[in-house]
């Protein structure tokens, strides 16, 4: 099982606070003969009539050498897994969760937006420090 990214717990208690109920910690995607491990999976009910919400979170910090380097294995790993868990709960969204530092300071920028816009990956932006999300999009 792999190591919790360094943010990780900052972004499930901002979850919480938002209304969401964790249901994995890690969550296991499997597909044929693959077994993955995205960092969380959550749900928020809507209402009582009508089913809620689901997602899954995968947690990244880029804290690494190089943003790009960080950018390109985190869009790796968010489109196989957004490509199986199409396949294994459709009705499931993926999202990236990232700081609000690292989205001011490299998500703002016209190349990084223009890839997630491309690769359509849905974000979740945390204030860290607060444990509070910032912003959904989608």
């Amino acid at each position: 099982m792999p190591s919790k990214d360094i943010i990780h717990d900052a972004v499930k208690n901002a979850l919480i606070k938002d209304g969401w109920t964790i249901t994995a910690d890690p969550y296991t995607i499997k597909y044929e003969e693959i077994k993955l491990f995205a960092d969380l999976a959550a749900q928020r009910p809507l209402l009582a009539e009508r089913s809620g919400e689901k997602i899954v979170v995968e947690v990244k910090s880029f804290t690494g050498a190089s943003f790009i380097q960080d950018l390109e294995k985190a869009l790796g790993q968010y489109i196989i897994y957004r490509n199986l868990l199409t396949e294994t709960v459709p009705d499931y969204d993926l999202y990236l969760a990232i700081n609000e530092r690292t989205y001011i300071n490299f998500f703002q920028r016209k190349a990084t937006q223009f890839i997630v816009q491309q690769n359509k990956m849905n974000l979740v932006i945390v204030d860290i420090a607060n444990e509070v999300i910032i912003q959904w999009i989608k």
